[in-house]
C-alpha cells in the first residue's frame, strides 16, 4: 500500500462553493446520492442541488462525476485502513487482534455507510489509474487481516487453516452488511460484527 497520497487531478475553473471543507462536503453528499440513486442515475446537477451550490462550484474541485466517484472510494479505503490499523495496534493476542479488526471495520462502516455502499456496489466502475490505486489500498488492507490470521496460526492460537480463504470469509461477512444493514436499527454494526466474531471463534457446535 502506498505511503504517499494519490495526487489530485487538476480541477476546472469555477467559482468555489462557500462551504466549510468543500471537498469533504462534496464527497459526503455525493456518496449519499450514489448510494440512494445509483451512480448512473445521479448527475452533477443533482449533487449541486443537494448541496445548494452551482454546478460550476462543483467543477471547481472535481472535473467530472467520475472523479468524485473515484475520490469517494479512495477515501473510504484509506480511512478504513487507518481506523482498523489503529484498532488492532494495542491488542495483545491474535484472537483479540482479529476481534478488534472486525469491530473496527464495523464501526468505520457504520460511520461511513453511504461511502461503503457506493464502493461495494460499483468498485469496478472506477477509472483505470484510480482503480490501480484502490487495488493497492485494498490489498494492503487484506494483508493486515492475513497477518493477524497467520500470526495466530504460527503461535498456536488458531488451528492450521488456509489464511487467504479464511480472510476472504471474514471480509465477506463484514462487507455483505452493506447490502442489508441500515444505521439506526435495533443493533449497531459493531454488535453484529461481535456476533460474527463469536461465531468464528466458537463455531456452531455446542
Amino acid at each position: 500500500m502506498p505511503d504517499s497520497p494519490v495526487p489530485a487531478k487538476r480541477p476546472r475553473a469555477g467559482r468555489p462553493p462557500t462551504l466549510q471543507a468543500p471537498r469533504e462536503r462534496i464527497l459526503e453528499e455525493a456518496a449519499r446520492l450514489f448510494a440512494r440513486c445509483g451512480y448512473e442515475s445521479s448527475s452533477v446537477a443533482d449533487l449541486a442541488a443537494a448541496i445548494g451550490v452551482s454546478k460550476a462550484a462543483i467543477y471547481h474541485y472535481y472535473t467530472t462525476k467520475q472523479d468524485i466517484y473515484d475520490a469517494i472510494i479512495l477515501e473510504v479505503l484509506g480511512g478504513l485502513t487507518r481506523a482498523v490499523t489503529q484498532a488492532v495496534a494495542q491488542a495483545p493476542t491474535a484472537r483479540e487482534r482479529l476481534r478488534q479488526f472486525m469491530l473496527g471495520h464495523a464501526r468505520y462502516f457504520e460511520g461511513h455507510h453511504a461511502q461503503f455502499v457506493t464502493m461495494l456496489v460499483g468498485y469496478s466502475g472506477m477509472a483505470i489509474t484510480e482503480r490501480e490505486d484502490a487495488a493497492r489500498l485494498r490489498d494492503g488492507y487484506e494483508h493486515l487481516l492475513r497477518d493477524i490470521l497467520s500470526g495466530g496460526v504460527a503461535n498456536g492460537e488458531f488451528r492450521a487453516l488456509d489464511v487467504a480463504s479464511t480472510g476472504r470469509a471474514v471480509l465477506s461477512m463484514l462487507n455483505w452488511m452493506a447490502r442489508w444493514y441500515q444505521p439506526g436499527g435495533p443493533e449497531t454494526a459493531e454488535t453484529i460484527a461481535a456476533g460474527y466474531f463469536d461465531l468464528l471463534a466458537g463455531g456452531l457446535l455446542a
